[in-house]
């Protein structure tokens, strides 16, 4: 939840818009929503509002709201990108499609990276799996009790 003061533009983010790192949007124990999506377009009726300070749950102050907004939009294209592009050499789980996806973490290799780390990453891989599912850039199949995606095919 954010909280908005208009008389002062003032915008009290929470973890919704961070200074230096990326809010963690991520699928948990469902696949039911496309909180990516949703993410996505709370952050562009933020983007409507006149804000000349953000003042977020933890690290430093945003002075420039819009383009940080810009820059968090941005982030989560290139990361979908990044997802198609693992695609392309097969079907993948969630699991090995963020085992595959570069992280900002100061561990040499995915084997190396704590138990709760990888259950974030996957989290994250899992949402924008279902943000480009949802787009039909991704499809979903079920095989043995596990989801595996790969590229949707075109049409022609």
């Amino acid at each position: 939840m954010c909280l908005y003061e208009p008389s002062q533009k003032i915008l009290f983010s929470g973890d919704h818009i961070l200074t230096d790192i990326t809010p963690n949007i991520s699928l948990g124990m469902t696949y039911d929503h496309n909180l990516l999506y949703e993410f996505i377009s709370s952050l562009d009726k933020i983007n409507n509002l006149d804000v000349a300070l953000v003042l977020p749950g933890h690290r430093k102050l945003i002075k420039d709201c819009k383009a940080r907004i810009e820059e968090l939009k941005n982030h989560h294209q290139t990361r979908a990108g990044e997802v198609l592009s693992i695609l392309k050499n097969g079907s993948l789980d969630a699991y090995h499609t963020a085992s595959q996806m570069t992280w900002d973490m100061t561990y040499d290799s995915w084997d190396l990276f704590p138990v709760t780390q990888k259950w974030f990453a996957c989290g994250e891989a899992l949402a924008h799996l279902k943000y480009l599912e949802e787009v039909k850039m991704v499809r979903k199949e079920e095989k043995e009790n596990k989801y595996y995606f790969s590229l949707a095919a075109k049409d022609s």
